[in-house]
């Protein structure tokens, strides 16, 4: 199939043509993150995987637009963008890294509530659990604190960092996405229906091992978790062990579904 031309507004990207009956997987940015961190990943599992990235308000293509500065309204605004797709033919995973994690879980519970079935498997990567996100108070330093805090954790070019022109663009969009992750309050409620798979870099400053297992409380499926060698973008060092870890998930999955996308 041929990729899509973007839109201005348009939240869901195709970067490369999947082939007719591909599965589905849907990724979700990082705080400050864009579709495009997820390119060479998607360049890796096509055509058999149609990879959609999620491009929020607020940066790239979309800078003119305000940031959705809470997690509930970016849940809502992702749900809304992708129905289409969560209602066709097939099955879908999802895919979340850092805030992307939690967006991603607020995503799957509301196609669990409003659809009656979600994605036949989530993977969560580079944060605490919904239910152990701590509060943080990133958003709220100046802008030499916010980027104290992008060095530390990686997944931001240094060019944009040292450059103020570069930095004054994205830091609105950098901030009003911590706001959005530090502030937001999980809301207790049914354990999603499917399988979990939580990853996380041995060293990650923002998730401890407890933080990371407590992802199975939120499953009535199976859970399982992976540690990597690394910080907080050890998918950047590890992306060939990723993508064969998703790739064996998905192969996995279409084991324990039927052709019309629900669950056997």
């Amino acid at each position: 199939m041929a990729v899509k031309q973007r839109k201005k507004g348009e939240w869901v990207r195709q970067f490369h043509p999947s082939s007719e009956n591909a599965i589905r997987l849907v990724v979700f940015p990082h705080a400050g993150g864009s579709a495009s961190y997820y390119y060479p990943m998607s360049q890796a599992l096509t055509p058999d995987i149609e990879v959609l990235a999620l491009q929020y308000p607020g940066r790239q293509d979309r800078r003119s637009e305000p940031c959705i500065e809470n997690i509930p309204d970016l849940a809502d605004g992702v749900y809304d963008a992708l129905l289409p797709r969560l209602t066709a033919p097939g099955p879908y995973l999802f895919f979340g890294h850092s805030m992307g994690s939690i967006v991603a879980f607020e995503v799957a519970r509301r196609c669990q509530q409003r659809l009656g079935g979600g994605p036949v498997h989530l993977i969560a990567s580079g944060y605490p659990a919904p239910s152990r996100i701590p509060a943080g108070t990133v958003h709220l330093r100046d802008d030499a604190g916010v980027v104290r805090e992008l060095r530390e954790v990686g997944g931001t070019d240094p060019a944009w960092l040292d450059d103020a022109d570069l930095l004054a663009a994205i830091m609105p969009t950098v901030r009003g996405d911590y706001r959005a992750i530090e502030t937001h309050t999980y809301r207790p409620g049914p354990p999603l229906d499917c399988p979990i798979t939580m990853l996380v870099g041995d060293q990650d400053p923002h998730t401890d091992a407890a933080q990371a297992d407590a992802w199975r409380e939120h499953t009535a499926a199976a859970f399982a978790q992976r540690v990597f060698p690394g910080g907080h973008f050890y998918l950047e060092e590890h992306q060939e062990e990723v993508v064969e870890m998703i790739s064996g998930i998905i192969r996995n999955s279409l084991r324990f579904v039927s052709t019309d996308g629900s669950h056997s």
